[in-house]
């Protein structure tokens, strides 16, 4: 129960509003167990009484009716509206704070770690798995706690009126907590695998859904229906297998309960018969019956439910446990007036343990201000390289020092401060181009944004869009080509004015005229900035101070363009190659 314990945490600081819904519940509850009461009074007491006349009867009827006709219309409401309201209130409270922490602790996880995961594995257990632990809260902390006190305060009252008749009510109670504790332990696994199985098909739609543009370009709809079709299946598999058992438990507990009355009745009905039971009694305890095996009912829905909140607890905490590769080290200190010296010092790294190294022994000084470009096949290791140095990845062995401190000393996001990133790829987010330039810094003012496109070349191609800078852009910025997102993306990052600046082949999927306006607003961007520059198109970095020619995680050639091209080597074939493609 490790799992609730520390669901516990998160629901301690409602403590006094869940003891106050209890309460509010527990008059809710108690209300209508005087109804039981009401019969036997008007049973034996008014109807049957023998010393009373008719008119002194009908007063009596109509003062009791009156009174219960106050609690009911003028009490009860109110009571339950604010039941129910502070139960909801309290769970949907502990689900926000629950998916505020999950948030912050997937910005923490590492890119190792989403290289591994599915987004939709992570979407489901946010969504689903913290919305069906909010059951626990109302179920749990309040319904079940309400179900047992009224079951406590109907023996109570049972009790006042007839020992024995209350003994044989409680006959099935042993029986009941036995069929429970049976059924319900292995209904925890069986729920898991099904979640589990609702968190494939979740993200297997996801993954499909934000790949609709391949499924229709090769016209594999019929195969890809197959495919879901299989992943619906195992989830239909294991929601029947716990479907089935759950109806088991149900068919069993709700057998116990159902014959409980038909003991009472006949037992309460022999009392009458021999003249040691009024009938005002016999039927109140039939009226009991309802209001304690009713909650007993709900108390085996509970169980179903609270089975599933834990099964889900499970999965939430599960994933809360995900260790953070990338963290502050005790210590860390703020990266503050970077200068932009880098050095690697016999840096080797490798993405998992059993892999083999994706770079080997590198040694290199980058001085603040230099614009180094890396090149080779692909698989050579650049983009590996420049991962390091955001601390997307950390190093396996060796170190890389900014300023002359190892980048593992400072605080992460203070060093990521200090570094623009500028992708093949950029993502953008499916709201306004000047949200996503505002990721740059976003305390920007509008002024500030508008100077950052017309930096990027993005300006006048912004204007032109239906809204301007506040034309949404769709997801992934699917509404804008290939050029106008790289140029929003160089946007905010002119916008961030970071010391160090990372371009990980950022012009190569563009045409020639994106391409050249991307280019000169690179060629701004990088003045005055430490800059790593991966590129495929050698033509576009024969200005770097310093070229690095890189195989197998290994330096194999480092010069100017002039040099290499001078020395004939493994760049100036390859830069013999591209002209001649060109």
């Amino acid at each position: 129960m490790d799992s609730i314990k520390r669901y516990l945490q998160f629901v301690k600081p409602y403590k006094w509003q869940i003891i106050g819904t209890l309460i509010i519940g527990i008059i809710k509850f108690t209300i209508p167990l005087l109804i039981p009461v009401l019969i036997k009074y008007v049973i034996d007491d008014i109807v049957g009484a023998k010393g009373l006349t008719a008119d002194e009867k009908t007063s009596q009827l109509l003062m009791i009716m009156g009174i219960m006709l106050v609690l009911f219309l003028l009490v009860r409401p109110p009571v339950e509206y604010y039941r129910q309201y502070f139960a909801q209130w309290t769970g949907n409270k502990i689900l926000y704070d629950l998916r505020d922490y999950l948030f912050s602790h997937i910005q923490r996880l590492s890119f190792k770690y989403y290289s591994n995961t599915r987004a939709g594995e992570v979407i489901s257990r946010v969504i689903n798995d913290v919305e069906q632990t909010k059951n626990f809260v109302i179920t749990g902390l309040m319904n079940l706690w309400l179900d047992a006190a009224t079951i406590v305060i109907a023996l109570s009252i049972m009790f006042t009126m007839d020992v024995s008749l209350t003994l044989v009510s409680l006959i099935a109670f042993p029986f009941y907590a036995f069929s429970v504790r049976y059924f319900f332990g292995r209904l925890r696994g069986l729920t898991r695998d099904r979640s589990q199985a609702l968190a494939e098909v979740q993200s297997h739609l996801h993954e499909r859904v934000q790949g609709m543009a391949v499924i229709k370009s090769f016209a594999v709809e019929d195969y890809e229906q197959k495919q879901f079709q299989d992943q619906n299946h195992n989830f239909l598999t294991k929601a029947l297998k716990q479907t089935s058992w759950n109806a088991k438990a149900f068919a069993v507990v709700n057998t116990i309960t159902d014959i409980s009355p038909l003991i009472i009745i006949g037992y309460a009905g022999l009392q009458v018969i021999n003249g040691d039971l009024t009938i005002g009694t016999m039927a109140a305890f039939i009226a009991y019956i309802d209001r304690l095996y009713g909650p007993l009912r709900r108390l085996v829905n509970s169980s179903t439910t609270l089975t599933q909140s834990i099964a889900s607890m499970d999965r939430v905490f599960e994933f809360m446990d995900e260790k953070y590769d990338i963290d502050d080290e005790p210590g860390a200190v703020p990266c503050e007036n970077v200068q932009g010296d880098i050095q690697f010092n016999n840096v080797s790294f490798r993405y998992e343990t059993d892999e083999e190294r994706v770079l080997r022994n590198l040694n290199l000084d980058i001085r603040t201000g230099e614009t180094v470009a890396l090149v080779g096949m692909s698989g050579g290791g650049k983009s590996s390289f420049v991962s390091l140095i955001p601390r997307f990845y950390d190093v396996t062995e060796g170190e890389i020092l900014l300023d002359g401190t190892d980048i593992r000393r400072f605080q992460v996001r203070s060093l990521r401060d200090n570094i623009g990133m500028v992708l093949q790829d950029n993502i953008l987010f499916s709201e306004s181009v000047k949200m996503n330039i505002k990721f740059g810094n976003p305390e920007a003012t509008d002024e500030e944004v508008i100077e950052a496109a017309k930096a990027a070349n993005a300006h006048d191609f912004i204007m032109k869009l239906p809204q301007g800078y506040d034309t949404r852009v769709g997801e992934r910025g699917v509404k804008l080509s290939g050029g106008q997102k790289q140029r929003v993306a160089i946007a905010r990052v002119f916008l961030k004015n970071p010391p160090i600046l990372i371009l990980d082949e950022a012009t190569s999927a563009l045409d020639l005229e994106s391409e050249h306006l991307i280019q000169e607003s690179l060629e701004v961007l990088a003045k005055d900035r430490t800059t790593f520059i991966v590129a495929h198109r050698l033509s576009t970095i024969t200005h770097a101070d310093r070229i690095i020619h890189m195989e197998h995680g290994e330096v194999v050639e480092m010069g100017t363009h002039e040099d290499l091209m001078k020395k004939q080597g493994h760049y100036y074939k390859l830069f013999q190659v591209q002209q001649l493609d060109q």
